[in-house]
């Protein structure tokens, strides 16, 4: 089955740059991908999208500052001019199926464990 795997967060100060990697263990044509994160004390929110056509949605607290990309089996957040209310445990989930939408988590099916950005 379908796995995915975070890597790539970590402390940054203000202003500072990560980027993200979600690595799937197949190749994920069809799929439409997203970055979500939560914060402490916060529901989970979607951050970006990129359809299986490759059509990019950015939550508007991102816009301008974060950019996804991919690959056959990698999807990147490029996270850039970070702030404080960046910081969350950030993780991707994938949707087979040609679009998909940040207020319908449920039905992403398989999501992976989710990687910490602290910004400070």
């Amino acid at each position: 089955h379908v796995q995915l795997v975070e890597s790539g967060g970590g402390s940054v100060q203000v202003g500072g740059a990560l980027r993200l990697s979600c690595t799937a263990n197949i190749h994920m044509y069809g799929y439409c991908m997203a970055w979500f994160r939560q914060a402490p004390g916060k529901e989970r929110e979607g951050v970006a999208l990129i359809d299986a056509r490759g059509a990019t949605e950015y939550a508007d607290a991102v816009k301008g500052r974060f950019t996804l990309s991919k690959t056959r089996t990698t999807l990147y957040l490029q996270m850039d001019s970070l702030k404080r209310e960046d910081t969350a445990m950030y993780s991707c989930a994938a949707h087979l199926a040609d679009n998909c939408q940040f207020d319908r988590e449920n039905e992403f099916d398989v999501w992976g464990q989710g990687t910490q950005v602290t910004v400070s």
